[in-house]
């Protein structure tokens, strides 16, 4: 995947952690986790973004690890909204699905980055 195609995976994720938290219930509890998911979300692509323009292989891992730590910090918080009762499961399959898939691919980028610098 290049380096295009993963910022509009993770731009395409970010609008749909927008769509997801525009629908969840009011309350405080959906608002209270929404805004936690919204943050870590868009977090996500917008830090990948950075990491592209990283000056160093340093730099590059340092943001890329902020990526990780979003799209895994997003996981939780629909993990939450799953187990609270709040949203079912299935809804949330496929998005969950696609963090995950962003997570692996961020956590491979870091592990190759970090090789490349000990060679």
């Amino acid at each position: 995947m290049t380096p295009e195609e993963l910022k509009k995976r993770t731009k395409d994720f970010a609008l749909r952690i927008i769509r997801l938290v525009e629908s969840l219930p009011k309350g405080k509890t959906g608002e209270v986790i929404g805004r936690q998911l919204i943050r870590s979300g868009t977090s996500v692509g917008a830090n990948y973004r950075s990491a592209c323009r990283a000056r160093s292989s340093a730099d590059f891992i340092s943001k890329m690890t902020i990526v990780e730590e979003e799209a895994d910090e997003s996981i939780y918080w629909m993990e939450l909204l799953i187990e609270s009762g709040i949203l079912e499961r299935q809804r949330l399959k496929d998005i969950v699905t696609e963090a995950n898939e962003i997570l692996a691919i961020m956590v491979c980028s870091i592990n190759t980055a970090r090789k490349g610098r000990r060679s």
